[in-house]
């Protein structure tokens, strides 16, 4: 019993530590509280311009937030809804079309089946001129969200150019659900999962999608957590416990404020323990995301296969404020199941100009997963797969920017009534020739990388002195690179084509279609079959025999740097 002793006055000392902390914080928030609050009220009553008390306020409470991370934030009440929609739930009363502006003019974008949209005949490219009675001219995103918005039942009516014919609808809004699970489905004997979100119901969606599947005896499964900037905590705990046995730890969140360090385990049984997994992530799979990957990850459950994931490893919690407003504010960091938290940026600190600074490379530390694998901390989720990004070349990105692959398929739906399943629809050499014909007259102008590299080139001679006597050499390649980019649209002809076959197949078979038509180019997706195909080869990863025995040393600068 005495030995016990010590350890129960340390705890004694720290908790009185605490507390007196608390204190102390408490008597410093009422303190200063009442300074600004005083502070306010005479600026407010005694400035010698005419102010406006609300725009006063906000301004002060977002310098004050600015301070610290970007997830702390204020919702007035004007923004709760649209607070809701991104981090609750995605269920809203609508038409289910989304629009684009293009040179100040709003234009269907994509249409969802099975709703108003998509019911009524409203198609891609249809311009939207009134909405409700309401001219769309000079009205801004939210405007047109508003105006579309409305409860379930209610009508909306629509003045439409299309083709330069006027079209009036009337369109009755219904309840939009737009599911966490965007796809599901079984291909090349693989179970596909793609979960865009982690809002409410997203565990429920996955585990239906894992109960069909796992019906048709797929050789594995893999969850696509790619783009997926995650969402609520408790979700991504549901989901690993689909694949982990009861009473495992999945995620710890420690806090300043006791209060908020919670551990949480899987409760059930799951209902695919054996099932081989792949887990697809890259540089935008973050939070929610990355709690799910580091999970599996930690625990051997799964290969993760893609690029290194974000790094968010921050926990944030919303409070009711009066006047129906909320804070949400960052309440603790998140550790996986090995101990480690993967946050890349630093936001206690700033560089140079204010920037904020990655986690110090002295920082990383090496942590073991269950089966003694070597992972790291402060830089995301490290694949034990690494796939290259896909990364567009200058031209496609002005193309894309510019919205031209938007317009050539819009006239290609209308002069093509059908096309190939989406699953084996290709754009022809023939198709590609009208597409380049149809950007004679559009402006697409855009830097290759050659040019910003010459362009970087002449400045540093500028600097030396040394332009005069590499000007002419440097014209005359200036010169031969605009000859080559001429030949842009050629050179980079599959990636554009890739590009292109993606818009023409959504106007066909809906954004079901363009996931389907991209699996014959996902290299990530081939990856994944690749291990899943190959369990010799799963099992050497997942045991961390050889090469994979450590994942993501930060020995490699790049892996601790870029992000």
């Amino acid at each position: 019993m005495i030995k016990y002793k010590p350890f129960i006055a340390a705890g004694l000392i720290a908790t009185a530590a605490l507390t007196w902390s608390f204190k102390e914080d408490l008597f410093q928030v009422s303190k200063n509280l009442d300074i600004f609050a005083s502070l306010y009220k005479e600026v407010s009553i005694n400035y010698v311009d005419e102010t406006n008390p609300s725009d006063l306020m906000k301004t002060g409470i977002d310098a004050m937030l600015d301070g610290l991370d970007p997830y702390t934030e204020y919702i007035p009440e004007s923004e709760i809804e649209d607070y809701k929609l991104k981090y609750v739930s995605t269920q809203f009363g609508g038409i289910g079309a989304s629009t684009v502006f293009i040179e100040g003019k709003l234009f269907v974008n994509e249409v969802t089946e099975g709703y108003p949209a998509n019911k009524q005949d409203v198609r891609p490219g249809d311009q939207f001129v009134r909405i409700a009675g309401v001219e769309v001219k000079g009205k801004d995103r939210s405007q047109v969200t508003q105006l579309l918005r409305g409860p379930k039942g209610s009508s909306v009516d629509l003045l439409i150019i299309r083709e330069g014919v006027v079209l009036n609808k009337t369109l009755i809004r219904e309840e939009i659900k737009l599911p966490n699970v965007s796809y599901s489905g079984i291909v090349d004997d693989i179970a596909y999962i793609r979960l865009d979100k982690f809002l409410e119901n997203s565990a429920q969606e996955v585990k239906d999608a894992v109960q069909n599947l796992t019906k048709k005896q797929p050789k594995g499964i893999v969850l696509d957590l790619r783009y997926n900037g995650g969402g609520i905590l408790q979700e991504a705990v549901k989901i690993v416990n689909l694949f982990v046995n009861k009473d495992v730890l999945i995620v710890t969140q420690k806090g300043r404020n006791p209060e908020k360090t919670i551990s949480y385990k899987t409760v059930s049984d799951p209902i695919a323990p054996q099932v081989p997994l792949v887990v697809l992530v890259s540089g935008s799979s973050a939070s929610a995301s990355e709690i799910v990957a580091g999970a599996l990850q930690d625990l051997d459950r799964a290969v993760i296969v893609g690029q290194r994931s974000y790094g968010k490893g921050l926990v944030q919690q919303t409070f009711n404020l009066p006047y129906n407003s909320l804070v949400k504010v960052t309440v603790a960091k998140y550790f996986t199941p090995s101990g480690r938290c993967i946050q890349a940026i630093d936001y206690s600190r700033k560089g140079e100009g204010g920037k904020r600074v990655k986690i110090a490379d002295s920082l990383i530390t090496k942590f073991s997963t269950k089966g003694g694998r070597n992972v790291y901390n402060g830089n995301g989720i490290y694949p034990d797969v690494f796939v290259d990004a896909k990364k567009y070349s200058p031209i496609t990105i002005s193309l894309i920017s510019k919205n031209l692959f938007f317009d050539f398929a819009n006239s290609y739906k209308k002069s093509n009534k059908s096309i190939a399943p989406a699953a084996d629809f290709k754009v022809s050499d023939k198709d590609y020739e009208q597409f380049v014909s149809s950007l004679a007259d559009k402006d697409y102008k855009y830097t290759s990388n050659a040019e910003r590299l010459l362009s970087d080139l002449r400045t540093e001679a500028e600097k030396e002195n040394n332009l005069p006597a590499v000007k002419a050499d440097l014209d005359d390649l200036r010169s031969k690179m605009q000859t080559a980019k001429k030949e842009d649209l050629y050179t980079y002809k599959e990636e554009i084509r890739k590009a292109l076959e993606t818009q023409i197949v959504s106007r066909y078979y809906f954004e079901k279609g363009k996931v389907v038509q991209a699996f014959q180019y996902d290299k990530e997706f081939a990856a994944a079959k690749s291990v899943l195909n190959n369990t010799p080869k799963m099992l050497v990863i997942l045991k961390g025999t050889g090469e994979y025995k450590t994942i993501g040393d930060p020995a490699r600068k790049n892996l601790a740097m870029d992000n």
